[in-house]
């Protein structure tokens, strides 16, 4: 940092890390555009919640707007809502706007049979007919007219209804799928047929519940089992401090155990092969070659050649050799790697508020989801029913906007005698309804990008806690009073910019991989294969990209945190410090990804597998203590999502604590030189490792 020397910066006497010195703001512009998205952000969740009516996604409402079941509505005795053509909901428009591309109308009460419109025209099930089509509807048109217009729906399907909608009643009977409880039709002699399926006759059978019934067992379920989910994952967050505290005294056998299995696993693959091929040493076409053979779409074929075995064997011993040398050559890189997990364990202990953050940070994503989805539900209902005049023959005004309640008395009425008002689609035509898809793509664009911010912060405010550990000389008697919390004040304080700037370059990609998703499922259907190509290409493009600046943005963060630099010379300080020891990057990183993904399983299963054996009472801790539920999973399936979690929430702030150790590590080497000027930070056991001294002068 400017303004400081050397002497200052790595003396003998210096009591507080570096991060604790002078520091100034970072990226100043930055921040400020920050804080002017922000207020840009909440002027247009404002704004959306003054246009918006959320009870278009709760309440449903018909092709005119109108709400079902309503008091005080023309819809008050018709409560649910039923669609001409549902298959249309499955159209990507209904993310955008909560509303099916097909007409709609409030009905009493869903259709419980089988019927088409050809068939209902002429017979006397029209009039029960007529109460599915469009309000008003009279039989004065033909039925190629009736079917054109959309004033009917050309086919009734028995449906059942479900939060006031009618959707088709699928269910299964004897392996088959069944629509409804009652199938009807006409043969062409014009004789009424009937194939009735009991459906509680096909329930016992099959097993087949009520998403309701379903959803009500399920909550029982959790309100007799709860506070045995608690106390799982109570288990599972001990387990996991646990973990992290062995890692201090396992840490290098687990590792070499895990080298040496590896090892024997490939030379007993070796061995297999090997034995394979003498067994099949004189066998009647075993000595095919792979080359005469071809290509077989049945793989086992060649499982039965001795040149496959031997390839196999060829491969696994070059594996093999290559393992072992790389331990030989790398043997004191992996044990840097273990000092630095054993070191990070150290730096927990002291730090043990660190655990606790991950609970700050998802408190600010929850934030940050309920208002981009609260905005996005008001955005999406805040367009308006649009009527225009539609006319069967040439009419001057057909095709305008228009008003049903006044149109019967206005001049576009007496222009057009035969024209009527009738709902066209939801919109608007003014500027903020135009306007409504740049807010939604804004909305997505900030939620993102605060998203990210909140991550941002959490990764410094943890890297500055422990790069404080690594700094001081005397540890922990040199560490501040509160360490996380006056790296939480630093990272707020000084570099509010420098995490914008970066989860802002991250929100760009991550927009744009959203943009790609969504213009490939418009592609899905179009047969242009250098189109489709081309797509698969850029998303593979933007997700490597994506990935490298998730890397690169955590490791500028714990640059900015030690630093208090801004974030493109953290950035590009990290990264060459990085490329300069690319092996022990390697090395480590591959290190205490097993040693996390061993403590993950070694949590989530044991959880697991006690919460299996407890809720299905194979044992006891007391005299029946398990609660009886209707479904043992939902509790079990509870516990172990819960663990993983608690256990990822945990290793993260053990993984970033390595990350920052790491970095201060290689940036204590290349700087000091163990001078009283100049000393080691690290911890003895890496000095011994690396043979480094700190030279003591007799008046030191």
């Amino acid at each position: 940092m400017p303004g400081l020397t050397k002497k200052t910066f790595f003396g003998k006497h210096l009591k507080y890390p570096p991060i604790m010195q002078e520091i100034g703001c970072t990226d100043i512009i930055c921040c400020v555009f920050l804080f002017l998205a922000i207020v840009g952000y909440v002027a247009v969740g404002i704004i959306a919640w003054t246009h918006g009516d959320p009870r278009k996604v709760i309440y449903p409402t018909d092709s005119r707007g109108q709400f079902c079941g309503q008091k005080g509505t023309k819809n008050e005795n018709k409560p649910f809502l039923f669609y001409f053509n549902i298959v249309k909901c499955a159209s990507p428009l209904v993310l955008l706007e909560f509303q099916c591309p097909t007409p709609q109308i409030c009905v009493e009460k869903c259709p419980s049979r089988y019927l088409t419109y050809l068939n209902a025209h002429a017979s006397e099930d029209f009039e029960y007919y007529k109460q599915y089509c469009l309000p008003g509807f009279q039989k004065n048109k033909g039925v190629a007219e009736v079917l054109r217009d959309g004033d009917c729906p050309a086919v009734l399907i028995p449906s059942k209804p479900f939060a006031q909608r009618c959707f088709p009643a699928v269910h299964a009977h004897k392996g088959v799928l069944m629509v409804g409880n009652e199938t009807t039709y006409e043969d062409g002699l014009g004789s009424r047929k009937n194939v009735t399926e009991l459906v509680e006759g096909a329930k016992k059978a099959n097993g087949v519940l009520e998403a309701r019934q379903l959803a009500m067992r399920i909550f029982e379920d959790y309100t007799v089992s709860w506070y045995w989910i608690i106390i799982g994952l109570i288990i599972a967050m001990v387990l996991s401090l646990l973990f992290i505290i062995l890692l201090r005294f396992l840490a290098g056998i687990m590792v070499w155990v895990m080298i040496v299995m590896v090892i024997l696993v490939l030379g007993y693959g070796i061995l297999h092969c090997y034995m394979e091929y003498a067994r099949l040493r004189g066998e009647a076409g075993s000595d095919i070659s792979l080359v005469d053979l071809g290509f077989q779409t049945d793989f086992r074929v060649y499982l039965h050649l001795r040149q496959t075995w031997v390839a196999f064997m060829i491969i696994l011993s070059i594996i093999e050799v290559i393992i072992i040398l790389l331990l030989i050559f790398l043997r004191k890189r992996i044990l840097i790697a273990i000092a630095l997990i054993k070191e990070a364990s150290r730096a927990v202990g002291y730090v043990m508020c660190s655990l606790l953050y991950p609970l700050v940070t998802f408190f600010l994503l929850c934030l940050c989801i309920a208002y981009w989805a609260s905005t996005a539900i008001f955005l999406s209902t805040s367009n308006e029913a649009v009527y225009k005049i539609f006319n069967d023959t040439n009419c001057p005004v057909a095709g305008k906007t228009c008003n049903p309640e006044t149109f019967p008395s206005s001049n576009e009425s007496r222009l057009c005698p035969g024209a009527h008002c009738q709902f066209a689609f939801y919109g608007g035509e003014s500027t903020y309804h135009r306007a409504l898809l740049g807010l939604q793509i804004f909305n997505v664009f900030m939620f993102f990008w605060l998203a990210n911010f909140v991550l941002a912060l959490g990764q410094v405010t943890l890297a500055g806690a422990f790069a404080s550990y690594y700094w001081a000389m005397n540890k922990p008697d040199d560490l501040p009073a509160f360490p996380l919390f006056s790296a939480f004040g630093r990272a707020l304080r000084y570099h509010t910019g420098s995490l914008a700037f970066g989860s802002l370059i991250l929100a760009i990609v991550q927009v744009i991989r959203v943009m790609l998703e969504y213009l490939d499922q418009r592609l899905k259907a179009a047969e242009n294969k250098f189109a489709k190509f081309l797509m698969s290409c850029l998303k593979c493009c933007f997700w490597c990209l994506e990935k490298f600046i998730k890397f690169l943005n955590r490791n500028a963060y714990i640059m900015i945190a030690i630093y208090g630099t801004n974030f493109c010379t953290s950035a590009r300080n990290a990264f060459f410090l990085l490329m300069r020891n690319i092996i022990r990057v390697a090395v480590l990183d591959k290190v205490t990804d097993f040693l996390f993904l061993l403590g993950k399983l070694l949590i989530v299963g044991s959880v697991g597998i006690l919460a299996f054996f407890f809720f299905t009472h194979r044992i006891r801790i007391v005299q029946d203590t398990a609660p009886p539920l209707n479904y043992y999973w939902v509790p079990i399936v509870t516990v172990v999502i819960g663990s993983y979690l608690i256990a990822h929430g945990f290793f993260s702030v053990y993984g970033m604590c390595v990350d920052t150790l790491f970095l201060c590590f290689l940036e204590d080497l290349e700087r000091n030189d163990g001078t009283p000027e100049r000393p080691y930070f690290m911890s003895l056991t890496l000095k011994k490792i690396l043979n480094k001294t700190n030279k003591r002068q007799e008046e030191a």
